[in-house]
This record gives C-alpha cells, sequence and structure tokens, in this order.
C-alpha cells in the first residue's frame, strides 16, 4: 500500500484554483516575492503544502497540469515513497523515484520547454 503524496503547489501559478478544492491543504505560507522567485510581476507567492491521496494523485496530476497558468514557467509537484508527479502545464511526468531515466528526461523537458531544470 503506498503512502500519501506530499507536496506544494503556489497559488499564483493556477490559472484555475477548483482544482485546490480536491486536494487537502496542511498549511499555508505566505512569501514576499524576491529575485531569486523570478516572478516580478507578482508581489507575493502564497505556497500551499498538500496531501493526496494515492488513488486521487493521477487524477489530480492531470487536474493541476491543465490548471497551471500557461504563459509563466510554473510547475507544481508531489511525491510518496515510491512515486514523484511532477506537473507542467500540459504535461506530466510520473515518475519512478529511483529512477534516473525518468527523472533526466523530466529535468530535461523542464529545461527545453521553461529553461529550468
Amino acid at each position: 500500500m503506498s503512502t500519501n503524496y506530499m507536496g506544494v503547489i503556489i497559488k499564483e501559478s493556477l490559472e484555475k484554483g477548483g482544482v485546490l478544492e480536491k486536494i487537502k491543504i496542511l498549511g499555508t505560507k505566505i512569501e514576499k516575492v524576491a529575485k531569486k522567485h523570478q516572478t516580478p510581476w507578482l508581489k507575493q507567492w502564497t505556497i500551499l503544502s498538500v496531501e493526496v491521496s494515492p488513488e486521487k494523485a493521477a487524477k489530480i496530476a492531470y487536474e493541476l497540469s491543465e490548471s497551471l497558468e500557461p504563459a509563466h514557467n510554473w510547475y507544481a509537484d508531489f511525491k510518496n515513497d515510491r512515486l514523484h508527479f511532477i506537473v507542467f502545464h500540459n504535461k506530466v511526468f510520473r515518475i519512478d523515484r529511483t529512477s534516473k531515466k525518468q527523472y533526466d528526461e523530466a529535468k530535461k523537458y523542464g529545461f527545453n520547454n521553461y529553461g529550468t531544470g
């Protein structure tokens, strides 16, 4: 039996927030935007610590991918002891945490499409 997934979602990264109603939010932290955040169009980040059940993880990942604001380089992720979901706008990576190859593919995608990795 898999354990629940834990992760972080930046509320400002979402164009549509309805997916948040389906996720257990464990905590909220407001962080003033600094140069390191590379988001000068925002004044703050609302960082949500989230928990997702194994049964809902894939569905939530795909809903998140459709909810991320497409104009900027946002991503979200959550993981448990076995799997790691890395979510970009309209792209989801479901990674076996022991697979360097799968992580490399996600990093390559992030770098090629978002200039990050």
